[in-house]
């Protein structure tokens, strides 16, 4: 059917059946309702002929080639009121099943002949392939007791990525070593992107604020610090895909928030002249693609990290550590996301941990479960409550004793929220790069 009768033709014909059935007692106010039924009639005739010879409206939904997961992705129509009178326009679109979205309608008023255009936004909470279907368009003339109903636009598929959005929106702290953006802390900044390499004499030409006065004074020459430019190093993001990152935050897995965050993190570290790699494991290592600074590394990246998904497998450190020894011949920086729940899980793995990070600098990074914060934070009212606060207080001393037994052996940690992951791991990753510990 391509056109409905609206509310206010209902609203009018209510107001007519109380009328005739109080003319059946007053009869003058019976030829009166009759007079309007007849006009009720030819205004539905004229609304008819208005909106379906009068002209039409276009619609033409903007879709982008990919959206970003766990991001705001904004959704464009551009609507042309081809009428010669004002019109108001429904739009319904058919949003992808796994939004759950049923009630959504855009309401737009156009006067005659106008162009515009209107948005809504989507965030998606899952990797993988969603479908629009197409999109309803509902057009109430200026009399508004016909609905034209018309359908513009195909089926289309779109792939949802990791959080391609973000790498842009990080881009000034891979050029400064002070991101200021919201909840970044400042970190000292370097002076230049050089390392220091010896000591050596001065000479007519050298920079005279590299001279070291210490070896100055013993060498009663005037001495200065050589510095050469800073190497590339291999940063690799080691993703643990086992059943334990399936856990879930604000509709996200922890899987998700470790991606999006090890795009993040491998954009920035390309943009600083290091290398970005990618390893995932579960049971046994996956997925492998060497560090590398070329200009579409991190197209490579996105594209694998979009399909990686978990088995419900246990983690195997050894085996991790056995195929590192192989692949890697050169000492990187390895954030490696993870979620030990109880200092047991750790001790069971720490062996391998702590055998990696003689080779390489390991930064393992767990998560802080903010619902276990806001137990703990509650005030308990009833026995249950009581109960359920020890535990969660239990659960929190957990992840306490997970992090001081990583600091006892040596191992750097991050301990963070799924939401501040992304921020925290840059924080760190500039920490590192500031103390040269690689």
């Amino acid at each position: 059917m391509k056109f409905f009768l609206s509310k206010r033709f209902y609203w009018i014909s209510v107001g007519l059946i109380v009328l005739l059935i109080v003319g059946y007692f007053y009869p003058i106010l019976f030829g009166a309702a009759k007079m309007l039924v007849l006009l009720l009639f030819v205004l539905v005739l004229a609304d008819t002929m208005m909106l379906f010879r009068g002209g039409h409206v276009d619609l033409v939904r903007v879709l982008p080639d990919r959206l970003s997961n766990g991001d705001e992705n904004l959704i464009k129509f551009e609507i042309d009121n081809r009428y010669h009178f004002p019109v108001s326009v429904q739009v319904l679109d058919e949003i992808p099943d796994q939004f759950q979205i049923r009630d959504f309608m855009l309401t737009i008023s156009l006067t005659p002949g106008e162009t515009t255009t209107t948005e809504y936004h989507l965030v998606p909470k899952a990797r993988g392939e969603y479908i629009f279907g197409k999109t309803n368009i509902l057009v109430t003339g200026p009399i508004g007791l016909i609905i034209r109903r018309s359908t513009r636009g195909q089926k289309t598929t779109v792939k949802v990525y990791p959080t391609f959005l973000n790498l842009h929106k990080y881009e000034l702290a891979a050029i400064s070593n002070r991101p200021e953006m919201g909840g970044q802390k400042k970190i000292k900044r370097i002076s230049q992107s050089t390392e220091f390499d010896h000591i050596k004499e001065y000479v007519s030409g050298d920079d005279p604020r590299h001279i070291n006065w210490s070896a100055t004074a013993r060498k009663s020459a005037l001495m200065i610090n050589h510095y050469i430019d800073e190497k590339s190093q291999p940063v690799y993001a080691v993703i643990d895909k086992s059943r334990s990152m399936k856990m879930p935050f604000e509709q996200m897995t922890l899987l998700d928030y470790a991606i999006n965050s090890a795009l993040v993190i491998s954009n920035l570290a390309i943009n600083k002249g290091d290398r970005a790699g990618l390893v995932t494991f579960q049971h046994e290592p996956e997925t492998y693609i060497p560090a590398r600074k070329r200009n579409r590394q991190i197209n490579y990246l996105l594209e694998s990290l979009y399909a990686q998904d978990t088995e419900f497998n246990e983690p195997d450190f050894s085996s991790l550590y056995s195929y590192l020894a192989h692949q890697l011949t050169e000492r990187s920086l390895l954030l490696l996301y993870t979620n030990f729940e109880s200092i047991y899980s750790l001790e069971r793995q720490l062996k391998y941990i702590k055998l990696i990070n003689k080779k390489h600098l390991i930064i393992l990074i767990f998560f802080r479960n903010t619902e276990v914060d806001r137990v703990i934070k509650e005030a308990a009212t009833s026995t249950e409550g009581i109960y359920t606060k020890a535990i969660a207080r239990n659960m929190l001393d957990e992840k306490i004793a997970i992090q001081s037994k990583l600091q006892q052996n040596g191992v750097l940690s991050l301990y963070t929220t799924p939401q501040q992951l992304s921020v925290d791991v840059i924080n760190k990753y500039i920490e590192v790069k500031t103390r040269r510990l690689i």
